[in-house]
Parts: C-alpha cells; sequence; structure tokens
C-alpha cells in the first residue's frame, strides 16, 4: 500500500522504521516515508517529519524546516503541531521569537483539549507571555489540563493553591495536586510534596514521608532533594543518622553545582564527617559555594586562612574574606570581622570598626557578637561608655545560654563589676572559643 502512494499507510510505515516495530529501527527511512505521505498533505505526517527536523531524528536538526511542516499541519487544525509551533514562536526556534504568536497557536490548541497546549497557555497567563499577566486565567488553564492528568499542570496548580496566586490560599488542596503529580514522577512535586511533609503544610508533619519523596525527587536527580536528603542522614531526621549516606547525597547535588551542598559537604571535607578529613578539598569547595552565592561560605575560608587549614596562614587574606560575608549580610562573618578590627589581626585596630560591625551581628541575633558589643558598651570601648546598652545587649546574648552574659548583667545590677576578675583578664577570648591554646589572640 505504501509503496503504490497511499499516505496513510505510507506514516503508518514509517512509525514502523521510527519504533522498530517488525522492521529494523532505522530514522532516516522513516523520515523518508514521513515526507513521502506528508508531500501527499497527510496531516499526521506533516507533524511527523516536523518533530523530525525539530530533534533531529532520522535527518540533520532544522528548525525552519520543523516549522514549515508545524505550520501546514497547524493550519488544518492538528493540535499538537499547533502546541509545538507556539514552542517555536515562544522560544525562537526557525522563526522570529514571537510571544502573540504563540499565545495564538496554544490557544488553539487548548481548545481542542490537548493539556500540554492547557499548560502553556497557564504558563503564559502567569508570566505574561504574549498576553496580560492573569493568575485566575493561568489557574482555568492549569485546572483543565491537570483535570486530564498533566502533572506539570498539577504541579503548576498546586503551587498557586499555596501561594494564593488566582485562588484562596488553601493548603491542603496544593498537596492534593502535589501528591497527583508526585505520583506520576514530577520530580519538582515530589521534592514539594517532602517540604509539606517535613514542616505540617497542609497535612500532619511527618518526617519519614518527607524523607521518602525526597528519596524520589533525589533518585531523579533534583539537585536541592539531594541536599534535603543529605541533611536528613546527617541529622538523623526520619532515618537513622548516617553521615556517610550524607555526603553521598551532598556530593551528587554538589556536582550539579547546588550551592548549599557544596557548602556542606565542605563542612564534612573539614571535619572529617562521613569521609575522611581533607583541608584543601574543604577550602577548594567552600570557595566553590562561595562563587556561586553561598555566602556563608565566605566566613568558613576566613577561618581556614586564620587557623591555616588548606592554605597558608594568611589574616589579611581571612579578613579579605571575612568582609565579603559580611558585606553580603552573613552575621557571623560580620563578628569575624569586627574581632579582626577589636584584635587588629589582618587590619589597623579600630575599635569604631568593631562596633559597627559587632553591631550589624548583633542585630542579627548573633550571640558572640551581642556578649563583644555589650563588654564595649561596658567598658567604653569604641563608643561612648552606656550600661543601659550594655544591659540590653548582654541580656540579648544570655537569651540564648550565654553565662557569661547572665553573670554580667547580675554585676552590673548589684554593682560589681569590678569583682568580675576573670572577665577581665578574658573578656572576649575562651569564653567565646576564640583563643588557642597557646595564643590569646582572638583566633
Amino acid at each position: 500500500m505504501a509503496e503504490r502512494g497511499d499516505a496513510k499507510a505510507q506514516n503508518k510505515l514509517a512509525i514502523c522504521y521510527k519504533n522498530g516495530r517488525g522492521v529494523r529501527k532505522n530514522l532516516k527511512k522513516a523520515v523518508e516515508w514521513f515526507t513521502k505521505a506528508a508531500e501527499q498533505g497527510y496531516i499526521s505526517a506533516q507533524y511527523n517529519v516536523g518533530t523530525c527536523y525539530y530533534y533531529g531524528r532520522g535527518v540533520k536538526k532544522d528548525y525552519v524546516c520543523a516549522v514549515e511542516w508545524y505550520t501546514k499541519a497547524a493550519e488544518k487544525g492538528e493540535p499538537w503541531s499547533q502546541n509545538d509551533l507556539g514552542v517555536c514562536y515562544q522560544d525562537g526556534r526557525g522563526v522570529k521569537k514571537d510571544f502573540l504568536k504563540a499565545v495564538e497557536w496554544y490557544l488553539r490548541a487548548a481548545e481542542q483539549g490537548l493539556d500540554v497546549a492547557q499548560y502553556n497557555l497557564g504558563q503564559c497567563y502567569k508570566q505574561g507571555w504574549g498576553v496580560e499577566k492573569d493568575y485566575k486565567k493561568a489557574v482555568v488553564w492549569y485546572k483543565k489540563a491537570a483535570l486530564q492528568g498533566y502533572p506539570f499542570a498539577q504541579h503548576n496548580l498546586a503551587i498557586c493553591y499555596e501561594n494564593g496566586e488566582g485562588c484562596i490560599i488553601n493548603y491542603k488542596k496544593a498537596v492534593e495536586w502535589y501528591t497527583k503529580a508526585a505520583e506520576q514522577g514530577a520530580d519538582r512535586a515530589q521534592f514539594k510534596l517532602a517540604t509539606c511533609y517535613e514542616v505540617g503544610v497542609g497535612v500532619d508533619e511527618d518526617i519519614e514521608k518527607a524523607v521518602f519523596w525526597y528519596t524520589k525527587a533525589a533518585e531523579q536527580g533534583y539537585a536541592e532533594a539531594q541536599y534535603n536528603l543529605g541533611s536528613c542522614y546527617g541529622n538523623g531526621d526520619g532515618v537513622r543518622k548516617n553521615h556517610k549516606k550524607a555526603v553521598e547525597w551532598y556530593s551528587k547535588a554538589a556536582e550539579q553545582g547546588f550551592p548549599c551542598a557544596l557548602y556542606n559537604l565542605a563542612i564534612c571535607y573539614e571535619e572529617g564527617v562521613g569521609v575522611k578529613r581533607d583541608y584543601e578539598k574543604a577550602v577548594e569547595l567552600y570557595k566553590r559555594a562561595a562563587k556561586l552565592g553561598e555566602i556563608l561560605a565566605y566566613n568558613n575560608i576566613g577561618h581556614c586562612y586564620v587557623k591555616g587549614n588548606g592554605v597558608k596562614k594568611d589574616y589579611a587574606a581571612a579578613v579579605r574574606w571575612f568582609t565579603r560575608g559580611a558585606m553580603s549580610g552573613d552575621a557571623t562573618a560580620q563578628c569575624s570581622l569586627a574581632m579582626c578590627y577589636h584584635f587588629g589581626r589582618g587590619v589597623k585596630k579600630d575599635f569604631a570598626k568593631a562596633v559597627k560591625w559587632y553591631t550589624k551581628a548583633a542585630e542579627q541575633g548573633a550571640g558572640k557578637a551581642q556578649y563583644n558589643l555589650a563588654f564595649f558598651y561596658e567598658k567604653g570601648i569604641g563608643v561612648e561608655k552606656d550600661n543601659a546598652k550594655a544591659v540590653f545587649w548582654y541580656t540579648k546574648a544570655a537569651e540564648q545560654g550565654d553565662k557569661y552574659a547572665q553573670g554580667k548583667i547580675d554585676s552590673i545590677y548589684n554593682g560589681q563589676i569590678e569583682r568580675w576578675v576573670e572577665m577581665e583578664k578574658d573578656p572576649i577570648g575562651k569564653a567565646l572559643g576564640f583563643y588557642s591554646e597557646d595564643d590569646t589572640s582572638p583566633f
């Protein structure tokens, strides 16, 4: 039949060659027979030729040719061609990028009930691509696709319910749709469902179920799920504590460049937890994490330079890293930088700058900074002496369990500051864990 020119038979024969059914798989022959049928105006074949050119199956990838064939089928009402033509206009593949045309073709396919087109149209309304941003219309189209079982639409509809975008916030409905998508293997939905179980949003808190769904997503390569699963193993949340497993999952996420995973993996190498201690590897990972925006890594790199772990001891370099972290808003780096100015390590001693950075860290709740700032106010170091402010910051530090801070408050109220001989000898040092056994420096 195909040899006699029957377009339907030619298309079927092409499918056989494409899938290796009844004949040896041969994509070039598939394209040949699809083309014969397409040239006779057979709509399905025109779409199939388009996909061959779009993905480079049996023929050299050619978006322009793909658009040509998609257009022929789309104009005859073929929904998949209409959707894929919309994608070409949205992405600018084979045609000049044109969101208006993308929406036009998505709408034609969506109105015929094609789930992926309904999802794509929902995306356009959510993002404002080719149409005015309209969350309510996005929800309408997501729901149409979700009810047909399209997992990405189910996931996005869940997000809308969780965040109240285009609908009233409804955490239970969010979980319902996350679950539907997760059960179909959508990794992002599996991750989101895991977070719902971990914190008890829309469902009862259940860390074991959280681990189950994190694992599902992690096994599919979802980096954030791999990181969270690593944290679960590292902390013993929902599973038996297993540092080697934690390192395994951190490593998988780190390979994908996930900053938090790089940071946690660096800590594992620095401390020798779950892996052999390797300071140089730790520094390498901290620097990669910092480069990718993990601001906590700056402080850790700084302390590697202070201690000479994995790098040559260099206080000036430590100050540079502390400064980057402090400027990024990390309270621990701000406190470390303040100590450098306080004790003149890597920079000229400057009590005013020490106060500045202690204050920034203290205002973010850093207990060490709160204690040190209180001490400065008590003694009038870098600031005017002010017992009221000293008590305020000692109280803040004491609320975090600092026993020395509580003692200071008592001494101030009792007018017995001078009796705190031990504190006078060591106002910041070992009480805060910064002195070494053989050095009275702050590090």
